[in-house]
């Protein structure tokens, strides 16, 4: 298998925007009240996942905010994965 195979099967992160919008739209089937319980329940546990993943997306942002204005206001690049929140779980947890 070529390298160029194996990148295009990787599946990207998709974006917060993305994110939200899978969730709204989730939110809004749910609304409508046609789902049956088993599709409900099912929803209900994808819904949480996205909201996890937002809630991961957030706090990512407010961290590289916090240190990009860090001292005397100067930007200042860095390696996300230095900070701990490289190896974050779904579920706001480190992999440790």
């Amino acid at each position: 298998m070529s390298d160029t195979t194996q990148a295009s099967e990787t599946p990207q992160t998709p974006s917060f925007e993305e994110t939200l919008a899978q969730l709204e739209t989730l939110v809004t089937r749910m609304e409508d009240g046609q789902m049956s319980l088993e599709d409900a329940l099912g929803a209900f546990e994808t819904g949480i996942k996205l909201t996890r993943d937002c809630q991961q997306a957030l706090q990512q942002a407010e961290l590289k905010v916090q240190i990009l204005t860090r001292g005397d206001g100067t930007p200042e690049a860095f390696d996300l994965a230095s900070t701990g929140l490289g190896n974050t779980t779904a579920n706001g947890t480190t992999g440790d």
